[in-house]
């Protein structure tokens, strides 16, 4: 029995990075998004080096895979030193923040629920 979503396999690199335009140097690409997926999205950002993204809140849960780079992340009010093989999780609605760390661009995996989202950008630190 055929379901509304198909199995796939995909090659990233022919999957287009799209500027993050709240962040500074920051790109992602949606390697799978609600239009293939039931249930979860998976998003692979980049921020190049001396890049950021500012304190913002997400209605939707993240679930994070540091693939590369090392960065400083805010959760709430602690700052975290997160580097490649690290895992992050943020709750909804929990006010966030990345600042590359180094000479090497930090690329994470971010998983989110199919769920309507709104961002909202928080004052600047």
């Amino acid at each position: 029995m055929k379901g509304e979503h198909e199995a796939m396999v995909t090659v990233s690199e022919n999957i287009p990075k799209k500027v993050v335009e709240a962040g500074s140097r920051t790109s992602m690409q949606i390697l799978l998004g609600p239009d293939k997926t039931p249930n979860f999205a998976m998003r692979c950002f980049t921020i190049e080096s001396g890049g950021s993204m500012p304190n913002h809140t997400n209605a939707v849960e993240h679930e994070q895979y540091v693939l590369a780079g090392r960065a400083s992340v805010g959760i709430g009010e602690q700052v975290h030193e997160v580097k490649k093989g690290d895992v992050v999780f943020i709750p909804a609605g929990q006010p966030h923040w990345y600042k590359t760390e180094g000479n090497e661009a930090f690329q994470f995996l971010c998983l989110v629920p199919n769920q309507p989202d709104k961002i909202e950008i928080l004052e600047n630190r």
